[in-house]
């Protein structure tokens, strides 16, 4: 899999899941999740994605500062409802991250590790996003504001090109270079901006 080479050094996350350690996925229980982990997830990479990611990264950073994020112990909400917006796409990123999962998640073993009721949509809040900590009940709102990290000028009218009928090849990597420039530009160089990712509580 032939991937843009900034997707190798955006920051990871690393998690501790009790499961993985219990069932012997993991030594220790311990999960690294990179970008390219939520791309293949989504399929794609777009403004989107990476504001999932680092809105992710973000609150487990401020739930967690002196210890591994708990994987599986973590209640994520969103404000949208989840056939609104891409709220699908948000949930899909924070869940993969976390274990968090709705009605369809996995019930448990041994009346323990269920993650199921975790990923919750439609919840009024302040923010885009809510993390809270099953253990301690301590909680943080995010959100994304992507207009922090203005498009390129180009980029429309690229993408225009690269969407008709028969445009070349040149013309459709001309528009996916300047779309990924976009992204490494939020992962890379605003991944601690308090503007692309505000953190409330």
């Amino acid at each position: 899999m032939q991937t843009p080479a900034f997707f190798d050094t955006v920051p990871r996350i690393v998690v501790r899941d009790l499961l993985s350690e219990t069932l012997g996925a993991a030594s220790d229980g311990i999960i690294e999740y990179s970008y390219l982990d939520a791309v293949k997830l989504t399929g794609h990479s777009c403004p989107t994605v990476a504001g999932a990611y680092l809105m992710t990264m973000s609150a487990l950073a401020h739930l967690y500062p002196d210890e591994l994020p708990h994987r599986g112990e973590l209640r994520v909400e969103l404000r949208q409802d989840l056939d609104e917006g891409v709220a699908g796409v948000i949930a899909s990123v924070a869940g993969l991250i976390t274990g968090a999962a709705n009605a369809g998640g996995f019930k448990g073993l041994g009346g323990r590790f269920s993650r199921r009721d975790l990923l919750r949509f439609g919840v009024p809040m302040q923010g885009e996003l809510r993390f809270t900590r099953m253990d301690t009940g301590r909680a943080v709102e995010v959100a994304h504001n992507g207009a922090a990290v203005p498009r390129p000028p180009e980029l429309f009218n690229q993408l225009q090109a690269a969407s008709q009928p028969g445009a070349s090849a040149t013309t459709r990597n001309e528009f996916a270079a300047t779309w990924q420039g976009w992204v490494r530009t939020m992962l890379l160089e605003h991944n601690n901006d308090p503007a692309l990712i505000a953190i409330m509580g």
